[in-house]
């Protein structure tokens, strides 16, 4: 499907806010209306921060503290040195925005080495196609100056160690690229790049007294990172740096059967935009986009123009079950809550998963609970995985040698 924009010193967010849409999403299908109600936060490149796997979008993005897997790096970069395989990698596959085009996709590969027991490393790219666009010269019948694809990606590596026998660091380094207008020498914008660094922690441990029953917690702050610009050097944009904090609970009823239950609670480290009237003119809050980073990050704590109650609206929350059958097939059921005045994004999730051997096959659905039409609806995404195990030596190592 071939979208068109118009040429009107195309800016950032226009484009941003009409094709990726991940934060701020209002219950219509109506481009013109797809920002959230009140007062969205929305920032640069927000593709980072769409679930890439289908395990945890259908645990309803909740993944900070659930058991490693291919995809920890994405999650929290510590879980990743208590994966218990030699090697192994991912490939998920998601189209995007169905309900609006047909031709927006998200791409995620991810591979991970065990360097022993107590160290592991990862490789991962993030790709963001969003369909074809045709550009034209103004409203109407303007004419036609060129189509083009726009895209962008991230690319990771990842380093995560144990320190303990229950508690684990890691890191990733992040190269961002976004061309969203290509070389159109009429459109006021550049291709964008930025650089970003994730840190998360990882414990884990079997609880006394409850048998085979493990407690995990997990934190994260993703994307900390330089602010990005289409134009010049005046006009830069937060990329999502993120805040995660969750934990996860694990029991096996029998020899058999075994379920996970898990919560995360996100909140975006961006600055809250000001409330403005009809004209444009602030009302309450203030612009601070012109904030640097580690500004950006420590006052968004603080910073919301309604106080206290507007900060705790913006956390979002992720619950998820996760129901194994002699680790073989299992089954999952999620729900995601945003604040009406934040973006309004309600959700459940729904999936299946099969492990066999070295190979291993995820299904998430997104099903909205708001009756009206919803532009994330209908969106499934598809997951492959291989594992390969470890040797016995590996298992033998201790993170106190």
């Amino acid at each position: 499907m071939k979208n068109t924009l118009m040429n009107f010193r195309v800016t950032p967010a226009i484009v941003l806010v009409a094709f990726s849409c991940q934060f701020g999403f209002a219950q219509v299908t109506n481009p013109d209306e797809l920002i959230g109600q009140d007062n969205a936060i929305t920032t640069a490149v927000p593709f980072l921060a769409i679930s890439p796997d289908a395990r945890h979008a259908a645990l309803g993005d909740a993944g900070v503290a659930t058991s490693p897997d291919a995809n920890s790096a994405y999650w929290n970069a510590g879980k990743l040195a208590f994966i218990d395989k030699k090697y192994g990698g991912t490939l998920s596959y998601t189209p995007w925005l169905g309900k609006i085009v047909n031709d927006m996709w998200v791409g995620y590969f991810s591979g991970y080495y065990k360097i022993n027991r107590e160290q592991a490393i990862a490789a991962s790219i993030k790709y963001f196609d969003l369909g074809d666009i045709t550009f034209n010269t103004g409203p109407g019948q303007g004419d036609i100056i060129g189509e083009f694809n726009p895209r962008e990606f991230a690319i990771d590596v990842t380093y995560s160690r144990m320190l303990t026998e229950n508690f684990s660091i890691g890191g990733s380094l992040r190269y961002i690229h976004s061309n969203l207008t290509g070389a159109f020498t009429q459109i006021d914008a550049k291709p964008a790049n930025s650089v970003a660094v994730d840190l998360g922690l990882y414990y884990t441990k079997p609880i006394q007294g409850a048998k085979n029953s493990t407690l995990s917690i997990g934190a994260a702050i993703s994307n900390i990172g330089a602010k990005i610009t289409y134009t010049d050097s005046e006009n830069k944009d937060f990329i999502p740096t993120n805040l995660r904090l969750g934990t996860a609970y694990t029991t096996e009823l029998d020899p058999y059967n075994k379920i996970t239950f898990t919560v995360d609670f996100n909140k975006l480290l961006v600055p809250t935009p000001p409330v403005r009237d009809q004209d444009g003119n602030i009302i309450a809050g203030k612009d601070d986009k012109d904030k640097s980073l580690l500004s950006g990050i420590f006052g968004s704590f603080s910073d919301a123009p309604d106080g206290f109650s507007e900060e705790i609206k913006e956390i979002m929350t992720s619950v998820g079950v996760e129901y194994w059958y002699n680790d073989l097939f299992a089954a999952r059921l999620g729900y995601f809550n945003e604040a009406k005045t934040k973006g309004n994004r309600k959700y459940m999730t729904i999936g299946l998963g099969f492990r066999k051997d070295r190979f291993g096959f995820d299904v998430a659905y997104l099903v909205p609970t708001n009756k009206r039409e919803h532009p994330l609806a209908e969106t499934i995404r598809f997951t492959l995985l291989l594992n390969i195990s470890e040797t016995q030596t590996e298992k033998s190592e201790s993170v106190t040698d």
